[in-house]
């Protein structure tokens, strides 16, 4: 097998912001090739919830997403806090977008948006036992409506692709196999 990792020669930040890093490498091919200008994103980790109320239903939230201008229906889920684990930030996520906790958690896969250029991963759980402990705790940028659907709408609501956001349906997809769902 030929060796394919690129060799990392340098890098250097355009953009080192809290929701938008940018940065540039200069990279050696196995072929010797140079890449002088190969941009990354650089996001934090991601936590996606496919989570269950004690009622066998399943948590969605509605919320404005301003890339695509446009209101989409999702999975609950965030980023991870710097110093948090994956686990600790989706229970967090959840209680601050939808006020429920949860009996158990367990993580059914990982993925990543875009690889080629940008370097963060989305951990994708599933959450059981939901109960309701609390009101919302948003933070200033959000305005989150949550709702519940049985898994028969859930898989209705994915085969008419009215879940858009590509993690979110992997997630989703890890989540029903893992429970026999599929």
């Amino acid at each position: 097998m030929s060796k394919l990792r690129w060799d990392k020669i340098s890098s250097r930040y355009l953009v080192k912001e809290r929701w938008a890093t940018l940065r540039v490498d200069t990279c050696k091919m196995p072929d010797g090739t140079l890449i002088d200008d190969y941009y990354v994103l650089e996001y934090p980790d991601w936590v996606n919830a496919v989570a269950f109320t004690e009622d066998d239903e399943v948590l969605l939230i509605r919320q404005y997403r301003h890339g695509a201008e446009d209101v989409f229906l999702e999975i609950p889920g965030g980023c991870i806090d710097e110093g948090e684990t994956p686990e600790e930030a989706v229970v967090r996520e959840l209680l601050e977008e939808t006020g429920y906790a949860f009996d158990s958690i367990e993580k059914v896969g990982e993925v990543y948006a875009n690889p080629s250029t940008a370097a963060n991963i989305t951990h994708a759980f599933i959450l059981l036992g939901g109960k309701k402990v609390q009101e919302q705790h948003l933070d200033g940028r959000e305005e989150i409506e949550v709702l519940s659907v049985s898994v028969s709408e859930l898989k209705e609501l994915l085969l008419k692709n009215e879940i858009k956001q590509a993690l979110h349906v992997s997630s989703i997809f890890f989540a029903l196999s893992k429970l026999g769902k599929l």
